[in-house]
């Protein structure tokens, strides 16, 4: 397997978009959906155009398709990820109408994987791994049992590229790696001196640890 690739999210300022660039990030993400990261669409869109060549996400929560759709386009995006737990039927409406990827969010509690993760990937471009928290879409930098679903990896794999998030830091990248090896790794809070602020040293930190990452001999 070839180095994960990596994606800073929760941007909220051009600097800190610029610099996941000249870091060699693949991907960029901004919020539209809830928290503290939030940003307005036009907001996303001015973070978003400081970084010149990782793809850029919009991280959505609820709401039609259509405003869905719409929101991402406002903001630029090229990806959409869905935090909202959209129906199979949703994702498929959504497809139609956006012309980008779809990355659908799968939250995994105590309960291991959802039943309905596999038929979910099957309709997603990727599928990304987050930490399940009770009236929370996500952003909370908590991380889940990675090894509690290491029996169930393959079947996701089989139907979309993983993405992993959810308290994600430059301390326990390199453990999360060797558990999971996921396609992408999604680092918001981890690399932060506060909710939406990003902290240089923790953002090199991070991308070092990964790109000098090599996968165990039993992967």
């Amino acid at each position: 397997m070839i180095r994960p690739e990596v994606k800073f999210c929760g941007l909220t300022r051009p600097a800190d978009a610029a610099l996941a660039a000249e870091l060699g990030a693949r991907y960029v993400g901004v919020i539209l959906a809830t928290g503290p990261r939030l940003l307005s669409a036009d907001r996303a869109r001015e973070v978003l155009g400081a970084a010149h060549g990782p793809a850029r996400v919009a991280v959505v929560g609820g709401g039609s398709p259509e405003a869905l759709a719409g929101a991402g386009l406002k903001a630029g995006a090229d990806i959409l990820q869905l935090h909202g737990d959209q129906e199979v039927d949703d994702i498929d409406r959504l497809r139609a109408l956006w012309p980008g990827r779809l990355w659908v969010v799968i939250r995994i509690g105590a309960e291991g994987l959802p039943p309905d993760a596999v038929e979910r990937a099957s309709h997603a471009d990727a599928v990304l791994l987050d930490a399940k928290v009770a009236g929370r879409l996500g952003g909370t930098g908590q991380a889940f049992d990675w090894r509690a679903v290491t029996q169930d990896m393959a079947a996701l794999r089989a139907r979309a590229p993983i993405v992993l998030a959810g308290g994600l830091t430059p301390d326990n990248i390199s453990e999360a790696l060797d558990v999971l090896t996921p396609h992408v790794v999604d680092v918001s809070s981890g690399v932060e001196s506060a909710p939406g602020i990003k902290d240089a040293a923790r953002m090199r930190a991070f991308m070092s640890v990964v790109t000098r990452w090599h996968p165990p001999s039993h992967a």
